[in-house]
């Protein structure tokens, strides 16, 4: 076992990680410091341009190694896109060519190697060429990082004196969590994993029709199919995304009797949310008339009544509900609450 010492040169090692999706990025690299070597980096030894004999390995016209020491390796544990361009999921040695205005990003089947001394063009997995940036202030260190990230993006950049070299990382999301999905539930599962899968292409309105099906095995499949609230009124919420209303309200109908009460005060307000105000009050009746007298329900019935206008009645509630407030913050909602129905204003719109 070699010995546990620091890094040579006294480079430091570092490694950086994100996720996008369900897409884990890996970067692990060891930063070189500038030194007082300000204006002597770039197109110099340090970080040579184009390709060069380095005089050591097998390599005689070999990239930058983009760090120090060993290489500096990317991991994607799925596929992504680099700059638009498609690269498979693997572990990947990392190397530019540098020059003045752009570089050209290589990511190496070889992710073993040290340095570039043994870089083979033939082990290419992927090149782009991306615009380098000026930085203003000087990095002592060099580093990676992730920058303006979206749901399926980031960005990533090599800083280091004043240049920095940015390039996007994206990924098919969707496609690839839909895959994920029906690889993990080819199995048996709980119904509250196929709920997950489901609630996913519902909140992102895709593979709906796939939904419907996996939300059928969490419902009826033998021996680990449950109804519950939470099944059934998935299935209901695909059903009517699916513009069959009439399945959807049946379906309704036989989960709220399960659900508690909390599950079925915030199925009223998702009704309310939709504008379906006569539809959210009789839920909201229906459950105070099982937990009368809670500060839940008792809102509950405040917001249905509010939202068809009838003021009055959901000024009763409100006050009602005034001595039951569970902590300041809801106090404090109740008491702008009460002056809005006093105005004769819905309440439920902020």
């Amino acid at each position: 076992m070699p010995l546990n010492t620091a890094p040579d040169g006294g480079n430091k090692k570092a490694s950086v990680s994100e996720q996008i999706g369900i897409v884990k990025i890996n970067i692990h690299y060891s930063r070189p410091g500038v030194k007082g070597r300000e204006g002597r980096i770039w197109g110099t030894s340090v970080a040579h341009y184009g390709l060069q004999d380095l005089g050591h390995g097998t390599c005689y016209a070999a990239p930058w190694r983009a760090g120090a020491n060993e290489n500096t390796t990317f991991s994607f544990s799925h596929p992504v896109k680099i700059e638009g361009k498609d690269l498979p999921a693997g572990s990947y040695g990392f190397f530019i060519i540098n020059e003045e205005k752009e570089s050209t990003l290589i990511f190496s089947k070889n992710s073993t190697s040290w340095g570039s001394f043994y870089y083979k063009p033939e082990d290419d997995a992927l090149r782009v060429t991306v615009k380098n940036q000026p930085l203003e202030k000087s990095e002592e260190w060099l580093k990676y990082e992730f920058t303006d990230q979206t749901d399926s993006s980031a960005t990533v950049s090599l800083s280091w004196e004043k240049r920095r070299i940015p390039f996007r990382i994206s990924a098919r999301i969707h496609e690839l969590q839909i895959a994920e999905f029906k690889k993990d539930l080819l199995t048996t599962r709980p119904p509250d994993d196929f709920v997950q899968a489901a609630n996913y292409c519902l909140e992102n309105n895709i593979e709906l029709e796939q939904a419907l099906a996996w939300i059928d095995r969490g419902i009826y499949f033998r021996i680990m199919g449950q109804k519950t609230f939470r099944t059934l009124s998935t299935k209901a919420a695909l059903l009517k995304k699916l513009n069959r209303d009439q399945e959807a309200e049946l379906i309704m109908q036989e989960a709220l009797p399960l659900g508690s009460m909390t599950d079925v005060h915030f199925y009223g307000r998702r009704l309310l949310a939709a504008k379906k105000a006569e539809e959210a009050l009789k839920v909201f009746q229906n459950n105070y008339d099982k937990y009368p007298n809670q500060f839940t329900t008792t809102m509950g019935m405040a917001r249905g009544l509010s939202a068809i206008g009838n003021y009055n009645k959901a000024l009763e509630f409100m006050k009602s509900a005034l001595p039951m407030v569970p902590d300041a913050a809801n106090k404090a909602n109740v008491e702008n609450a009460i002056i809005k129905l006093q105005k004769g204003m819905d309440f439920n719109i902020e």
